[in-house]
């Protein structure tokens, strides 16, 4: 065969039926030590300056020329195995493709933020506090006396270590039974006018299907000049449209809390009975003025300022607001559950 003759080499590049024999052509051919036309462009060096001007444009045309037959051929190979893959298995491009599974907040800490959205925007700022209280602020300051039922080891988790925190000697502890130290705490560190709610875990003896022996409150704290009980009620009924949705009536009942006076416990029910058993009253909201004795353990003048007081127990909206039956469900770590919301 001819050095200048390539036409053998452009019949096995047309004929080719893989990309593996054209692969093993283009070897043949420009291999770095033994290809032919390696070979041959090497040569030039034997030649006169004249041959080796001629001869070279010679091999450079063919050399592209070959480079392109062997891009066009591999091309074609390509195209055919694609085809022949979407004739055994084709590929449906319209297909929409399952989303990534996602996690989301639970139930508990999302309602907490919604709670804070939605007092935020009236104006009520979030506080924090330990739950780990003294027996003065968990129950001294909020004017539950030493008597008072909540003080019995039956309902309140006590603490025994004494190391714990900074207080007084022989101040006893123990597991905040509700939220409301918050408020004394608030009021201690504020100036009024005050708009405050505190959310947050708390504690007591019990477990069933609608106790946790651990669960949450928030409560909120408004103290002003001029506060009356028509603020409050407006408060409340705000709250609990934008918490609970739907047309919804409320009924608002004398109660005893040892921090207010009057108290207040807020019914709720759904018109036409659609979300609650044969619409019936469901009681949500503990709430009243804040206790003369209260605001002065605040270091307030009850001379000079006014405040309403009041609690929701989180669980209890959550179950309400999804129709939840048993508590329980919320923590115990099943995802079955979980994944429903």
């Amino acid at each position: 065969m001819s050095t200048t003759d390539w036409t053998p080499y452009e019949g096995r590049i047309a004929g080719a039926a893989t990309l593996e024999a054209l692969d093993a052509i283009e070897q043949e051919l420009f291999g770095r030590k033994q290809g032919a036309m390696t070979l041959a462009l090497k040569a030039l060096g034997n030649l006169s300056p004249d041959e080796r001007r001629v001869r070279g444009a010679e091999l450079n045309a063919q050399k592209q020329g070959l480079e392109e037959q062997l891009q066009g051929r591999r091309t074609e190979l390509r195209a055919a195995s694609r085809g022949s893959l979407a004739d055994t298995d084709p590929l449906d491009v319209t297909l929409t493709l399952p989303r990534a599974p996602r996690g989301h907040l639970h139930l508990v800490p999302e309602f907490i933020r919604s709670v804070e959205g939605i007092f935020g925007r009236m104006g009520f700022d979030v506080a924090d506090g330990t739950e780990i209280e003294t027996e003065e602020y968990n129950f001294d300051l909020l004017n539950i006396p030493a008597d008072h039922p909540a003080r019995d080891a039956q309902d309140t988790f006590w603490v025994r270590d004494s190391g714990i925190g900074n207080r007084t000697e022989g101040e006893r502890l123990v597991l905040r039974t509700h939220t409301s130290p918050v408020q004394i705490r608030y009021m201690h560190a504020h100036t009024p006018p005050l708009r405050m709610i505190c959310p947050g875990r708390v504690y007591r003896k019990d477990a069933d299907a609608t106790h946790s022996p651990m669960f949450h409150q928030f409560e909120g704290l408004m103290v002003d000049r001029h506060i009356s009980l028509g603020h409050m009620k407006g408060v409340m009924i705000e709250a609990m449209r934008a918490l609970l949705g739907g047309d919804i009536e409320f009924r608002f009942r004398s109660s005893y809390f040892p921090f207010v006076e009057p108290g207040l416990e807020v019914d709720v029910r759904w018109r036409g009975g659609a979300e609650t058993k044969e619409g019936r009253w469901l009681e949500v909201v503990g709430c009243g003025m804040v206790h003369p004795q209260v605001l002065k353990n605040g270091g307030l003048d009850p001379d000079e300022w006014r405040g309403f007081a009041f609690g929701f127990g989180v669980e209890r909206l959550v179950m309400i607001k999804h129709g939840i039956r048993d508590l329980r469900m919320l923590y115990e770590g099943d995802m079955r559950f979980a994944e429903q919301f």
